[in-house]
Order: C-alpha cells, then structure tokens, then sequence
C-alpha cells in the first residue's frame, strides 16, 4: 500500500526551513542533497546551492517531511501552491494506477518516467489543483 507524505517547497530557502524543523523535532536528515549533486549535473548556476531533496523522518510511525527549493526556471511559490502530497508506491503497478486515476482530469506537469532516485516518477496537478508527486521506491 502507498504511503503519504507531505513535500514542501521553497524559493532557496529550503535548508534554513528544514535546519529549523530539525531543532524542532530533534531528528537529523535522512538525505540531503543540493541541485549540484545531481548526476550530469546540467542545474543553472544560480540553482548549485540549493536544496533538490530533503527528508526527515518525524515519529515513530513512518511519516516523513521531505522538501526542496524550486528551481530558479520555475517561478516563484506562494502559499497555496508550496506544497505536494508525496506517494510512495509499493510496485509499478500501483504507481500507475495511482498517477493515471489522480491525472484523470487534471494537468500532468511530469509524466511518469524512471529517474535517476526512482524506477517510476511523476508529478501532476489534479483537477481540484492539488499537487501530487508519485513514485515508485523499489526496495532492495
């Protein structure tokens, strides 16, 4: 069964935001990797320092908060639209079905591809305009 997480994004200040849930929670990361980590790396300049991917498991129950900044290509994020639901699927199949049933309607901003972090990755906007993020975790 998939599991939900929220994403939360920021405009380049994503590692001050999670430094500070971090003192809060008293947790440390479990990943975090800035835009000039990626493989090829092929991010703007002005993009190499900020966040591509934060997580921090919070609880003892599986919740994770995971965020980045937004690319400097991307505009601006405000309240309202700086955050997705992340799903976490357990097999491609799920993925799919999950990711076509919450695209019926809406706006698929990244269609489902393999990723250099997942097998099954995409993200879309349903037609109610909630932002989602579906990937598949293949586990070892």
């Amino acid at each position: 069964m998939a599991a939900l997480n929220p994403y939360l994004i920021f405009n380049g200040n994503c590692e001050d935001a999670f430094n500070f849930y971090k003192s809060v929670f008293g947790v440390e990361f479990q990943m975090i990797s800035k835009f000039k980590d990626m493989p090829d790396n092929q991010c703007p300049a002005a993009d190499e320092n900020k966040i591509m991917h934060v997580s921090m498991a919070i609880g003892n129950k599986g919740d994770v908060l995971m965020g980045s900044d937004n690319g400097s290509g991307m505009g601006d994020v405000a309240v309202g639209n700086n955050f997705s639901i992340s799903i976490s699927a357990s097999s491609e199949e799920e993925t799919k079905k999950l990711f076509d049933g919450l695209a019926a309607g809406g706006n698929t901003t990244m269609p489902l591809a393999p990723t250099f972090w997942s097998p099954l990755f995409g993200m879309l906007t349903d037609k109610f305009g909630v932002n989602w993020m579906v990937g598949y975790d293949k586990q070892s």
